[in-house]
C-alpha cells in the first residue's frame, strides 16, 4: 500500500460524513437509545461471558463502536462486544489465570490491544478479501461450539453452584454434576424467570428491549424472594461508568503466549465484521469496502484495550436492530455510546441488586440463540463438504480449546477450496439451435450426435499443476467415450489460472493428437490469457493460427481441416461448415444443428 492510501484510510474525513444531516441526526438519535437500552443488559451478559468485571463490558460497549463507526465504512453495522468473541477471550484466558482477576483483567486488555494490531496489519495489506474468502460453514461450526461452551459455563450460576470454573463443555457439565449438592432453587427460579421473560417480551415485539425487561424482572424476583439472604450471589457494585485511560501491565512471556489467540480472534473478529457490514450493504445498495471497514475495527480495538474495554467486533444483533430502528448513518452508534453512558450514570447504583442466576438466564438465552439450527440443517442436507468443514470445525471447539476450531475450520475451507480448484469441469459439446441461436450445449445432457471427427471440448476452471492430472483423466475418459475424434477443439472458460504445468498439459495434448493423424484447436476469449500462454512456449509449439478468440472460428478452422473421405458417408452434418464439405448421396449438405426447447431442465 502506498503512503498516500494508508493516509486516506486513516484520515477523519470519511465519505459518509456528507450524508449527515438534521433529518439523519433525529433517526439516529432515536436508533442509538433503542441500541442502548438493549446492550446496556447485553454489556454485562457479554463482559460475564469472557470472565470480566461488567463495567469493561459497558466500556467495550461505550468506546468500540464509536472509533469504528467513524473509522469503518458501513453504514449500519454497530460494534461492541460480542458473544463468539468473549467466549475465545474466556475459553483463552481462563487457562492463564483465575477469571475476574486483576492479571486476568490485564491479559483480556494487553491480548484487546494485541487484536487490533493485527487487524491493522491486515488492513494495511488490504487482506479483506482473502478474510472473507473463508466458507461460512467455519463460524457456522464455531459459533454452535462456543454456544454449547457459554451455556455449560453458566449451568452452575442457573443452579445456585459453586464450581472451580475452566475446561471444555464435558468438564465444566462435569464439575456441575460433582456439586449437585449445592443446588439451590430460588437461584433456578430466578434464573428460569428470567429466561421466560426474554422469550414472552420477543415474541410480544422484538423490537422491545427484551433483555432489560428481563434483567428488571431477574432483579425484582431477587429482591421478592430475597436472593441475598438466601446465599444467592449478587453483582458488586460498578466502581465507575466511565473508562479511564490505562495501559495493561503485562510482561514480554504472557504477550508470547497470548499471540495464537491475538490471532485467532483478530481473525473471528474481522470475519464477523465484514460479513455483517456487507450484508446489511447489500441489502440497503450501498457501497462497502472491506479492506477499510478492517482498518476501522483495528483502530476501535487498538485503542480500546487502554481505555478498560476488550476486544469487539461488529454485531449483528445490534446492527438489525439499528435499521429496523431506521438508523441513516454511523452516527447512532455514537449516539448510542452516549446514550448508554447517561444510563449507567442513573442506573449504576442498582447493579448490586442484580442476582448472578439472573445473569445466567439470559446468557443462557444468548447461548441458544447463538446455534442457526436452520443454517445447520441446510448445509447437512445440501454439501457434503461444508457438512465436513461445520463438524470438523465444531468437534475441534468442543473436544479441543475454543480458538483450535477456527484454525481447523481454516485449514478445512482451504483443503475444500484446493480440492475443488484440482477438479474443473470438463464438457463435452456439440451445436444445437436455441430461439435462433446456434448455441454449445453438453452432448449427454441433451442427448446430441457429434461429428464422428471433431471433438469439442470446453475447460470451466484453473489449469495449474494441482489440476492437471484430474484434467488429463477427463481428456483419457471422453476419447475412450467418444472414439476416432482426433481433431479436438479446447475451450477455456473462466481459467482463473494458468501455469507452466498447464501449459505443458496443453502441448502434450496437441502432439498427440497431431501423432494420430489429427489436429488440436484451443479457443481463449481473453487477450491477457493468449499473452500469458504465448510467454510459456505454447505457440511454439500450437502454433498461433491454431488459438481462436470464438468457438465458431475454431470450428471452421478445424472443419476445415478433417477427413474428407469420412464426410461423404457422414449423414450427421454436425456444424453449418460442413456445407462445403462432401456429402453422401442424397443427403443434405448442411443439416441444421437440432432444436431445443430449453437450455436448462430442473
Amino acid at each position: 500500500m502506498d503512503t498516500r492510501q494508508l493516509t486516506a484510510n486513516l484520515s477523519l474525513r470519511r465519505p459518509w460524513y456528507g450524508a449527515v444531516n438534521r433529518v439523519t441526526l433525529k433517526d439516529d438519535a432515536v436508533a442509538g437509545l433503542t441500541n442502548a437500552a438493549i446492550v446496556l443488559p447485553q454489556g454485562v451478559a457479554f463482559a460475564v461471558i469472557a470472565g470480566l468485571p461488567p463495567e469493561y463490558g459497558l466500556f467495550t460497549a461505550m468506546i468500540t463502536p464509536v472509533i469504528a463507526a467513524i473509522w469503518g465504512t458501513s453504514m449500519i453495522m454497530v460494534s461492541g462486544p460480542t458473544t463468539a468473541i468473549s467466549a475465545v477471550m474466556f475459553a483463552t484466558l481462563s487457562q492463564m489465570a483465575p477469571a475476574g482477576t486483576p492479571i486476568y483483567i490485564h491479559m483480556a486488555l494487553t491480548l484487546t490491544i494485541m487484536v487490533g494490531l493485527f487487524q491493522l496489519l491486515a488492513g494495511v495489506f488490504r487482506l479483506g478479501g482473502l478474510i472473507s474468502f473463508i466458507s461460512h460453514s467455519v463460524m457456522v461450526g464455531f459459533t454452535t461450539a462456543a454456544a454449547l461452551l457459554i451455556g455449560a459455563s453458566q449451568i452452575g450460576g442457573a443452579l445456585g453452584i459453586q464450581t472451580e470454573g475452566g475446561g471444555g463443555v464435558v468438564e465444566r457439565i462435569w464439575q456441575v454434576a460433582e456439586h449437585l449438592e449445592g443446588f439451590n432453587p430460588v437461584a433456578l427460579l430466578i434464573a428460569g424467570g428470567t429466561l421466560a421473560t426474554i422469550v414472552i417480551v420477543q415474541k410480544i415485539n422484538r423490537k422491545l428491549p427484551a433483555y432489560l425487561f428481563a434483567l428488571a424482572v431477574g432483579a425484582g424476583l431477587g429482591e421478592i424472594l430475597g436472593a441475598r439472604t438466601l446465599g444467592i450471589a449478587m453483582f458488586e457494585s460498578l466502581p465507575s461508568v466511565i473508562p479511564s485511560l490505562s495501559i495493561p501491565e503485562t510482561s514480554v512471556s504472557q504477550v508470547v503466549s497470548l499471540l495464537p489467540s491475538a490471532v485467532s480472534i483478530a481473525f473471528i473478529g474481522l470475519l464477523e465484521a465484514i460479513s455483517i457490514g456487507r450484508a446489511f450493504a447489500m441489502r440497503r445498495h450501498e457501497r462497502y469496502d472491506s479492506n477499510q471497514e478492517i482498518i476501522g475495527q483495528g483502530l476501535s480495538n487498538a485503542v480500546a484495550g487502554f481505555f478498560q474495554a476488550y476486544a469487539g467486533s461488529g454485531s449483528f444483533t445490534r446492527s438489525a436492530l439499528n435499521a429496523e430502528s431506521g438508523a441513516k448513518t454511523p452516527m447512532s452508534a455514537i449516539f448510542a455510546a452516549g446514550f448508554l453512558l447517561i444510563m449507567l450514570l442513573v442506573l449504576a447504583p442498582f447493579v448490586d441488586r442484580i442476582p448472578k442466576p439472573a445473569m445466567a438466564g439470559i446468557i443462557i438465552f444468548v447461548a441458544w440463540r447463538l446455534i442457526n439450527f436452520a443454517e445447520i440443517r441446510h448445509l447437512i442436507a445440501n454439501s457434503r463438504s461444508e457438512t465436513l468443514i461445520l463438524l470438523l470445525t465444531f468437534v475441534t471447539g468442543v473436544a479441543t480449546e475454543l480458538e483450535n476450531a477456527i484454525f481447523v475450520g481454516v485449514v478445512a475451507s482451504l483443503a475444500v477450496f484446493l480440492h475443488r480448484s484440482a477438479r474443473p469441469h470438463v464438457a463435452v459439446l456439440a451445436p444445437v439451435m436455441y430461439h435462433g441461436r446456434r448455441l454449445m450445449r453438453g452432448v449427454p445432457f441433451h442427448n446430441l450426435e457429434q461429428c464422428p471427427q471433431v471433438l469439442v471440448q470446453r475447460l470451466e476452471g484453473p489449469l495449474f499443476f494441482g489440476s492437471v492430472e484430474h484434467i488429463e483423466r477427463e481428456f483419457r475418459r471422453y476419447e475412450t467415450a467418444y472414439p476416432g475424434r482426433d481433431y479436438k477443439v479446447l475451450a477455456l472458460k473462466g481459467l482463473g489460472k494458468i501455469d507452466l504445468s498447464g501449459v505443458d498439459l496443453l502441448m502434450a495434448e496437441a502432439l498427440r493428437a497431431r501423432k494420430n493423424g489429427g489436429d488440436f484447436h484451443l479457443v481463449v476469449a481473453y487477450m491477457e490469457t493468449v499473452r500469458a500462454l504465448d510467454e510459456m512456449g505454447l505457440f511454439d509449439v500450437l502454433g498461433r493460427d491454431h488459438v481462436h478468440p470464438t468457438k465458431a472460428e475454431a470450428v471452421a478452422a478445424v472443419v476445415a481441416q478433417v477427413r474428407d473421405s469420412i464426410c461423404r458417408d457422414c449423414t450427421i452434418r454436425a456444424f453449418s461448415e460442413c456445407g462445403d464439405k462432401p456429402a453422401p448421396e442424397g443427403a443434405d449438405k448442411q443439416k441444421p444443428p437440432p432444436e431445443i426447447e430449453q437450455i436448462y431442465r430442473f
